[in-house]
C-alpha cells in the first residue's frame, strides 16, 4: 500500500487525542496534512453557508466521502481535494512556502437557494 502501514488507520486514529480532532496534535505529516484539509474545507463550508449536500451535488463528490473526510475516517484522493478546491474556490490543500492557488481568482460559488420545507 502506498503510504506504509501508516495509511492502515484513518489519520484521526494517528492524532494523540483523536477526540480532539480536527485540532488534535499528530505527528504523522501525511495525517497532518489531511487534518489541515479538513480543518480548511470545514472553514469554507461554514464561511459559504454549505452543507454536505450542496458540497457533495457542486463538486461530484460524494457527501459521505465528505463526511469521512471532515471526521478524520479517511485519506482523500488528490482528485476529491481538488474538485472541493475548485467547486468552492479556495485552496483547501495546506502550502508550505506561503503560495496558493488562486482557481482563476474567481470568487466563491453563489449560495443556491433552497426549496421550501428541504432539508440540509
Amino acid at each position: 500500500m502506498v503510504g506504509g502501514r501508516a495509511r492502515s488507520r484513518p489519520p484521526l486514529e494517528l492524532a494523540r487525542d483523536p477526540e480532539s480532532w480536527p485540532e488534535a496534535v499528530i505527528d504523522d505529516p501525511a495525517a497532518a496534512v489531511v487534518q489541515s484539509v479538513a480543518r480548511a474545507l470545514d472553514a469554507a463550508l461554514t464561511s459559504q453557508s454549505r452543507s454536505l449536500r450542496q458540497a457533495a451535488e457542486g463538486s461530484g463528490v460524494n457527501r459521505q466521502a465528505i463526511a469521512d473526510l471532515l471526521a478524520g475516517r479517511c485519506w482523500p484522493d488528490i482528485a476529491t481535494v481538488a474538485r472541493l478546491e475548485n467547486f468552492l474556490a479556495v485552496p483547501l490543500y495546506p502550502h508550505r512556502d506561503g503560495t496558493c492557488i488562486t482557481h482563476q481568482n474567481r470568487p466563491p460559488r453563489p449560495r443556491e437557494q433552497q426549496a421550501p420545507g428541504a432539508t440540509k
